[in-house]
This record gives C-alpha cells, sequence and structure tokens, in this order.
C-alpha cells in the first residue's frame, strides 16, 4: 500500500515570507507520511535555516537531488539549488523573487513529468517574482501556460466554493470582459470541476451580477440582462442547475449561498472579499480546469510576520489534504465514466 500513497509536489514559495513555516508546519504534522509522501523543492540548506530560526528542529527531512533517492516514508526535500541564499526574512526582495521561481519551475516539471501526482505551492510575492521567465499576474495563469486546459480559480472552503470569471485584471477593465460566451464558458467549466473533483453529481449553482442590484434591470448597466442572463439560461436549457444573476450584496448577506454548492463571481474582489470575509484561514486555492491538481493556501507571504513563528498553517494544511481528495475523485470519476453503459429505450410491450 505505501507505494500507492500520493506523492505531494511542494513548491517553498518566496523564501522570505511565511511560506516554510507554514509548509513545515504542516509536515510535521503525526502520521502526514503515511497519509502521502511529501517532496518539497527547495535546499537543504533554506529548509535548514527555516527550521532553526523557527525554533522546529524536531522535523527531519530526506534530502534527495534525483528521485532514485526518493523515501517514500519520509519528508522528501529535493534540491532545486545548492548555494547558500542570502534570507531576509520579512523583507521582499529580488533574492525572494529567483528563489520563488526556481522552486515553482521544478515542482511543475516533475509535476508534467509525473514524477509527483500533485502540486502545492506556497506563497508568491507577485511582485518580486516578475522575470522574463515568469511575465504573469499570479500562481494561476503561469500554471495555464504550462499545465494544459484552461484555467479557473476556485476558493472552497467546507461552507463555500468561489470561481471567478475574471481573475486578475484591473477594475477599469472588467465589464468588457463580462460576454456570454465566456460566462457561459466558466459556468461550464465551474459545473464540471464540482462533478469531476469534488464528486457532486447534480451541482447547484449560483451565478452573481456584475452591477449593484444586478443592473436592476438595465437601470444600472446593462451587461447582467444582456449578457449575465443569457449564459445562464443557456446553461439551464441544458438541464444544468445554474441561478442568477445575483446582486452579490445580498446574496452573501442574508446566506443564500448556503443554497449552493458553489458560486461564480464575476471580478476578483467579488468573490474573494465574501469568501475570505466567511472562510479566511481556512480556505484553499484550488486551480480547476487543468490537467494536474494543484492547490494553494488562500493567504499571502505574510511578511509582517515571517521568522516570528506566528503562521497559521491551517489553509496549508487543508490545502495538502484537498489535493489528495482532488487526485482521488477525479480518479474514481475516470473509471466510472471510462466505459459507461449504453443506453438503451425499453419499450413496452401490448
Amino acid at each position: 500500500m505505501s507505494d500507492e500513497k500520493i506523492k505531494i509536489g511542494i513548491s517553498q514559495g518566496d523564501v522570505n515570507g511565511i511560506g516554510l513555516e507554514v509548509i513545515l508546519k504542516t509536515l510535521m504534522e503525526p502520521g502526514i507520511v503515511e497519509i502521502c509522501t511529501p517532496v518539497l523543492f527547495s535546499s537543504q540548506k533554506t529548509v535548514s535555516y527555516h527550521r532553526k530560526v523557527l525554533g522546529l528542529e524536531e522535523i527531519n527531512f530526506n534530502p534527495i537531488r534525483d528521485f532514485s533517492q526518493f523515501n517514500n516514508k519520509k519528508v522528501n526535500v529535493y534540491a532545486c539549488y545548492e548555494e547558500e541564499v542570502n534570507i531576509e526574512m520579512g523583507k521582499e526582495s529580488e533574492v525572494g523573487g529567483k528563489y520563488a521561481l526556481i522552486s515553482l519551475e521544478k515542482a511543475t516539471e516533475a509535476l508534467m513529468n509525473k514524477q509527483v501526482d500533485v502540486l502545492v505551492t506556497g506563497p508568491i510575492h507577485k511582485h518580486n517574482i516578475q522575470s522574463p521567465e515568469f511575465n504573469f499576474p499570479g500562481h494561476t495563469e503561469y500554471l495555464g501556460s504550462k499545465l494544459g486546459g484552461e484555467p479557473l480559480m476556485l476558493l472552497c472552503s467546507d461552507d463555500l466554493k468561489v470561481a471567478v470569471v475574471t481573475g486578475h485584471v484591473p477594475v477599469k477593465d472588467i465589464a468588457q470582459k463580462i460576454t456570454t460566451d465566456k460566462v457561459y464558458n466558466k459556468i461550464n467549466q465551474l459545473y464540471k470541476s464540482m462533478v469531476k473533483d469534488f464528486g457532486i453529481r447534480k451541482p447547484k449553482i449560483a451565478v452573481l451580477g456584475l452591477n449593484p442590484h444586478a443592473g436592476d434591470n438595465g437601470v444600472i448597466g446593462n451587461e447582467d440582462k444582456d449578457s449575465i442572463l443569457p449564459a445562464v439560461q443557456k446553461a439551464s436549457n441544458e438541464n444544468k442547475l445554474v441561478f442568477g444573476p445575483y446582486s452579490a450584496d445580498g446574496f452573501f448577506g442574508n446566506g443564500t449561498y448556503k443554497q449552493f454548492d458553489a458560486v461564480l463571481a464575476m471580478y476578483h474582489d467579488q468573490g474573494l472579499i465574501p469568501f475570505k470575509s466567511i472562510s479566511f484561514g481556512n480556505g484553499v486555492n484550488y486551480t480547476a480546469g487543468l490537467e494536474y491538481v494543484r492547490t494553494s493556501p488562500d493567504h499571502g507571504t505574510g511578511f509582517d510576520i515571517a521568522g516570528k513563528n506566528m503562521a497559521n498553517e491551517d489553509s496549508f494544511k487543508k490545502a495538502l489534504y484537498m489535493s489528495i481528495d482532488i487526485f482521488k475523485t477525479r480518479k474514481l470519476h475516470a473509471e466510472i465514466t471510462e466505459n459507461p453503459l449504453t443506453h438503451t429505450t425499453i419499450k413496452k410491450e401490448r
């Protein structure tokens, strides 16, 4: 059975932030290597530095330089680099971005080569990681360019799942990107993810409007009735349980979200502000729509508390466990849909 454990690739995130703290605290969890085999893409020196600064000396790991040295009963640290890194806890620096990208590239490569089964990413700083190799607004877009498929940012907790039509897009550009085709495609992506990744056979999905009060039938903008409503109707006509558009403030304020399996918001803050208000610290950022499974915690680099042993690892821990659950659910879904029974209409005998 041990050989069948899921191999979890973990990118370290920004070395000056709280990424390695929440990773190490999670990997110290008793029995973690009984349910999966973690592979942290970092270096022995970097991990040892963080372990010492944070007083987490009790965690042991197996340093490897290639996957022939892999040990499925220990936490493995794959050496992405050998040099000493100038770590400055709590500081945004080019060094932090450089080594976050090295780790991410190596972990993504291992995922594509099937040396690991899933990817859990540590938090990066979206400014200092920018380079000729990483010219993206964030993880979601980068992984979309590497892993095949159409990425969909999906924030998940026990109580709420929220996806967005437009992700890392300036507010001034949002309205022109809300088209019927795009909203309809995102509805379908979200629907498929609920079925394939979360095992919900007939998901119930709410779609939010763009404007205040969902446009009030054109009084406060036309996007809701001209672009969003037709997409909802089209999906509904395909026998999908899709409803909306809803006015976002009332939808979350009166708890209507509790009646749905997932919610599709039109833009980043419309979905993420209520999500983080309701689920912060327990949420997971899942990139749906890709050929591979990738999750991450729902927080950033936390420079203000880096190196102080104050970071809460719950979100990263949930991201790790969710990656396992989704991988298994996908595998089960593939098995049960591989050879579906042919539907035959039985004629009644007179």
